[in-house]
């Protein structure tokens, strides 16, 4: 399992995450708290096997 997770894309996963979370605990309704728990792993991670099975990374290449 290699990083394929960028710093901005890790940022937003965490805001989307916390959001999500936040939403279950005001409305009640858990199902989006567990959906956000999955953005939140992946950034802790930095790896997203959607991203894998796509292609995608959202690293910057190192210079070089």
């Amino acid at each position: 399992m290699s990083a394929n997770i960028g710093p901005l894309d890790r940022m937003l996963r965490v805001i989307v995450g916390m959001a999500l979370i936040g939403l279950a605990l005001w409305d009640s309704t858990y199902v989006w708290g567990f959906i956000g728990i999955v953005p939140l792993v992946t950034a802790l991670i930095r790896f997203c096997p959607i991203y894998r099975l796509l292609g995608i990374c959202s690293l910057k290449k190192a210079q070089g």
